[in-house]
């Protein structure tokens, strides 16, 4: 585990592995691009609305540490999962309050195999789990599971642009226990904003309250759209802006890893 709190050329390298979830996604064999010095250890697969199951992620191993990395909104079902936003209780803690519905039912549908990869991997190792967008409220949901499970386990969440996981009871019960969170964040992404504080449901008189977990890392760009506000290409871009050596060593070390520094299509 990397000696003290936010680590920024960290944050770099994470939003690449992120980034790398899309590439997965798209690619018809699952193909992505793995860092030096890392392999992948298990295929992350998930369902949301419609019960398909897709991939959702990956974790990768190095001989220092372990990443589960989880990407954001892809498919039209991930986008009726987003919608879901009524609250359940969080399953895998007790007393952690209620989760949204549509991330806490995607999360479900890959757990067991997350926890039984981990499990096979050296426990010895830090875990940093991280997440852009819809991914982000995975590796939420994930981070709080995994130090219930082993509190002694060394353990990290850094996320991009990722919305409201759950109520104020879960975001204290996350917050005492997730000692290591960065949520990094632009003000400009609406995504990062939702789903609101306060959130009445229409056609229901049920009203739930949202509330962001511990450990926001500010990071304002705009780049002239919503959409190139929240992509995780954008996010890389202006991570790597504040260390452009750094993310250049990255580049030239990991060819096609990083995401390339300019606007585009929506993904996440």
């Amino acid at each position: 585990m990397r000696k003290g709190g936010y680590d920024p050329a960290w944050a770099i390298f994470l939003a690449a592995v992120c980034s790398q979830t899309y590439e997965q996604y798209n690619n018809k064999e699952g193909q992505f691009v793995v860092p030096l010095g890392y392999r992948t250890a298990f295929t992350v697969d998930a369902t949301s609305f419609d019960r398909k199951r897709e991939r959702f992620g990956f974790i990768l191993e190095s001989d220092r540490d372990i990443v589960v990395a989880f990407r954001g909104t892809s498919s039209t079902a991930d986008w009726v999962s987003d919608a879901l936003a009524y609250q359940i209780r969080y399953p895998y803690r007790d007393k952690a309050g209620q989760t949204h519905q549509g991330f806490t039912h995607i999360y479900r549908s890959a757990r067991a195999r997350i926890v039984s990869a981990l499990t096979s991997l050296p426990p010895d190792k830090p875990v940093y789990v991280a997440g852009h967008s819809l991914g982000g409220a995975l590796a939420v949901l994930c981070a709080l599971d995994l130090a219930t499970l082993d509190s002694r386990r060394l353990l990290a969440a850094y996320t991009f642009g990722a919305p409201r996981t759950g109520d104020p009871g879960f975001a204290r019960a996350f917050n005492a226990a997730v000692r290591k969170s960065f949520r990094i964040a632009n003000p400009y992404d609406a995504v990062a904003q939702l789903p609101p504080f306060i959130l009445r449901m229409p056609g229901s008189k049920k009203t739930y309250y949202y509330s962001h977990v511990r450990g926001a890392v500010v990071l304002p760009f705009q780049n002239g759209s919503p959409a190139a506000n929240h992509l995780i290409g954008s996010y890389f871009a202006a991570l790597a802006a504040r260390d452009p050596a750094y993310a250049e060593r990255l580049e030239a070390d990991n060819p096609g890893f990083c995401p390339v520094r300019r606007t585009g299509k929506n993904r996440g």
